[in-house]
């Protein structure tokens, strides 16, 4: 027998008389699988990609392209299937999501090319989505006490399989073979696809309507153009036409999605949640944090694979310097679900602050000095702390400030903010290194000084935007001055 309850704000929400509930520990660890696999096939190939070139007879630039298709596909399919998920159920879109990364994985495992690898790529961006279609389905379905330790720990994860893919490259490519790079990853992906479809009920949060297909299309538009400028900008040049013309297209694009968003009934990211405190400061923490997350993971194994004949490098292989990172990772497994339980108790600000400060310390360690290996172990701890602290945070902060059935868009919108900025940060210390570097294509010691120190500084935007955001007290005014019932139980 089946009760339901209605709420204007949430959508129609049945609840068991026989008081039944679903496995909440299968819930979070398919869930997990499935951001896990994501987050590992995004970086996993990073340091592989002159292996894969070599292999496939490609050039540096096209080769670039098995890293730039998965970010577009990422950044433009994430919030409409984030809003599908809205839609029409949040677990039936996963279920698509994870098919989809399924045969994209397996494509990219068995490419003979490079245009069917970077299809396959562009298949497993798709996956983008598993993140806000997961925590939409923790905040329907599981218990309230667990929501937030169980967001922080899915936040976390997606900086822990970005630090694994890092890792793990090197090993792989040494030992098996490129090609497995995608094959170990499917195996995640198959067992929770399984899940999905087996052991998670269907969430019963909806918003009904359409998709915005305008807003859709000059988001598009948008995103591709200033992630192709960012991508490509440093192999073009940043002063060539073509780069500064997709960013001044991609600047007009987004100001046409806001008019756009603000015209239609459906929009596809109602844009007006931008101007609630705790969600665009959420923004800017994910924004930096993607910088600052990618731009250690292109100065730290750098600064580790230099020979030591130059005077400042470690001389380390690509698998060595792949488990410096390793301390970062722990740090990101036990610092999220901390976040979470701090979340509860004190709300997502504390922890906020928190990662703020520790990123920020993070690399100013190594920008005063980077000569002894403790120090860079240092860094990678803190950053470790930092990352799950604050993604585990923003998430928190985005869902106890917007409607449950806005879920998914809120979150989506965080996601791809969070991409532009690991895509910016990689684009930006690839171009100091660039920059920095000796007659024989060595970076200079000076460019993981002033990289180290361009971190620092993002990281103290993060801080501010930290700050700023509203406290427990706040977003509890702001719900009963909205008279918004379900964001003022989470308040509570």
């Amino acid at each position: 027998m089946t009760e339901t309850r209605e709420s204007p704000r949430t959508g129609t929400r049945p609840t068991t008389t026989e008081g039944r509930r679903p496995n909440s520990t299968a819930i979070i660890i398919y869930l997990s699988l499935g951001g896990l696999s994501f987050a590992v096939l995004q970086s996993l190939v990073a340091p592989a990609l002159s292996t894969i070139g070599r292999d496939l007879g490609a050039s540096t630039s096209a080769t670039s392209w098995v890293l730039t298709a998965y970010l577009l596909s990422a950044s433009v399919l994430t919030p409409i299937l984030g809003r599908l998920g809205d839609m029409i159920g949040k677990r039936k879109v996963l279920v698509i999501v994870l098919s989809v990364l399924l045969v994209g994985a397996v494509l990219a495992a068995l490419a003979p090319n490079l245009g069917v690898l970077i299809v396959g790529r562009a298949l497993q961006g798709a996956a983008g989505a598993v993140m806000p279609l997961s925590i939409g389905i923790v905040r329907d379905e599981l218990p309230k006490e667990k929501v937030s330790v169980t967001i922080g720990l899915l936040s976390a994860i997606f900086g822990i399989g970005a630090g694994v893919g890092i890792v793990a490259a090197g090993p792989i490519v040494e030992h098996l073979s490129w090609h497995w790079l995608f094959w170990l990853p499917a195996v995640l992906v198959v067992i929770a696809l399984l899940g999905a479809v087996f052991g998670m009920p269907e969430s019963p949060v909806r918003k009904p309507g359409r998709l915005d297909v305008a807003g859709t299309l000059v988001l598009g538009v948008a995103l591709v153009a200033i992630l192709l400028a960012v991508s490509d900008g440093q192999t073009w040049g940043w002063s060539d036409p073509k780069t500064i013309g997709l960013l001044v297209l991609g600047g007009i694009a987004l100001i046409a999605f806001v008019f756009v968003e603000l015209r239609v009934a459906e929009p596809l990211i109602d844009v007006r949640l931008f101007a609630v405190r705790g969600v665009w400061t959420a923004h800017v923490v994910a924004l930096v944090f993607g910088f600052a997350m990618f731009g250690t993971f292109v100065l730290v194994p750098t600064l580790l694979q230099l020979p030591t004949a130059v005077g400042y490098g470690f001389g380390k292989d690509v698998t060595q310097a792949g488990l410096f990172l390793l301390p970062t990772v722990v740090m990101m497994v036990i610092a999220g679900p901390i976040a979470g339980v701090l979340v509860r108790k004190v709300g997502p600000k504390v922890p906020l602050v928190l990662g703020g400060i520790a990123i920020v310390a993070a690399f100013v360690v190594p920008a005063v000095s980077h000569a002894e290996i403790w120090q860079v172990v240092l860094s990678g701890i803190l950053t470790g702390v930092a990352i799950g602290l604050a993604l585990a945070a923003c998430s928190n902060a985005i869902i106890e400030s917007v409607p449950a059935n806005q879920t998914g868009e809120a979150i989506s919108a965080n996601t791809v903010v969070r991409t532009i900025g690991s895509s910016v940060g990689t684009a930006v210390i690839a171009a100091l290194i660039t920059s920095h570097s000796t007659p024989q294509g060595l970076p200079t010691d000076d460019a993981f000084t002033i990289g180290f120190w361009a971190c620092a500084g993002v990281g103290v935007l993060a801080l501010i935007g930290a700050l700023v955001a509203p406290t427990v007290r706040a977003r509890r005014a702001a719900a009963e001055r909205g008279g918004v019932t379900d964001l003022l139980e989470d308040a509570r």
